[in-house]
């Protein structure tokens, strides 16, 4: 609204006359407007304010439908989280000699103090950095997670920029008391880290698989876990003393490189080495990565198989459908029906 103002005798009669005429215009131009809309061909539509138009008799039924087609989504989809369990990983795994021998000389420390706990010990072969954890249910979507895994490679490659991703591990720390890990020095190199988890959680959400987690990640290298062993803590043992380890807390265990990433099961048996079953790899930088070994060649070799023979079946029951169209029964019968005949006439002869 125009403001009005005051002159040394009282109102300014010029002001009030433009006021009063702006709102005669404006008045007249509202109702143009009103007028406009009836002669459109929007005759149904109810005008509630200027900023609501609404369908006077279906849209608010479906709106209603809408609204609780929603509700549902959003039952469905907090349902869908309620029974998020993850069951495979994406790990880095950890191959320096150098780290496994601290390690096996820490776990052997421990287990020196207080025997018990030989059964928490982390194995040999299954030394690893959990990058992203996720729920595959079924062969399908486990199909989908090797291919969101091979889609991530070249994120990676973007985010490395031919650079080697080098890990330093030095000194120990726990979760709650429950869980030892080696811990991964500070540095840049955990910013690198920080942003390939970021983007392998967004691509595998993308293919709509359910992955991550509500905590922040963190990533660790764990070489015990009291949750290895219930029977420990029905007899007493309930945290990991830091005196266990506390020769070691500032050890500087040695330094990994990332070269591989594996999408593996947390529940499927695990390898001869030790290692988790694991249904595909990436290799980072393969210009200086290891050859593939026999057991992952096989693996390849089968998943390759598995797509061909998929892909044929899909590809001749599709065949199969176009080739059934109306009417084609028929003619099928009448041609083998002009054959009898032909064969009868045959006989004839």
């Amino acid at each position: 609204m125009t403001a009005l103002t005051l002159a040394p005798g009282g109102l300014n009669s010029n002001n009030c006359e433009n006021v009063a005429r702006k709102e005669e215009i404006s008045e007249e131009l509202e109702a143009s407007s009103v007028d406009s809309l009836v002669n459109m061909p929007l005759a149904t539509i109810d005008i509630r304010d200027d900023s609501e138009i609404i369908d006077a008799s279906p849209i608010n039924s479906k709106s209603k439908e809408n609204e609780q087609i929603k509700s549902e989504q959003v039952k469905k989809r907090k349902r869908k989280l309620k029974d998020y369990q993850p069951n495979y990983f994406l790990s880095i795994p950890i191959t320096s000699k150098e780290i496994i021998g601290g390690i096996k000389i820490l776990q052997k420390a421990i287990i020196q103090q207080d025997n018990r706990l030989s059964k928490a010990m982390s194995g040999d072969g299954s030394f690893h950095i959990t990058l992203l954890v996720m729920q595959l249910l079924n062969e399908d979507e486990i199909n989908i997670g090797i291919d969101a895994l091979w889609e991530l490679k070249p994120y990676i490659e973007d985010i490395l920029q031919g650079r080697c991703l080098t890990l330093p591990f030095q000194g120990i720390d726990t979760f709650r008391s429950q869980v030892g890990f080696v811990k991964l020095e500070e540095g840049d190199h955990i910013n690198l880290l920080l942003e390939i988890a970021e983007t392998a959680k967004k691509t595998f959400q993308e293919k709509g698989i359910l992955a991550g987690e509500n905590r922040s990640f963190k990533p660790h290298l764990t070489f015990m876990k009291l949750s290895k062993a219930p029977v420990l803590r029905r007899n007493g043992v309930k945290k990991i003393d830091p005196e266990l380890y506390e020769k070691f807390i500032n050890c500087r265990f040695g330094e990994e490189v990332l070269h591989r990433i594996d999408l593996c099961s947390m529940q499927k048996k695990k390898r001869s080495d030790g290692y988790y079953h694991c249904e595909s790899s990436i290799v980072i930088g393969e210009k200086n990565g290891r050859d593939p070994d026999d057991a992952e060649l096989v693996r390849l070799s089968k998943r390759l198989v598995e797509n061909a023979v998929l892909k044929a079946v899909q590809q001749y029951l599709e065949e199969t459908q176009n080739k059934k169209q109306p009417g084609e029964g028929s003619s099928v019968k009448t041609e083998e029906a002009d054959r009898n005949g032909c064969d009868q006439d045959n006989n004839k002869k």
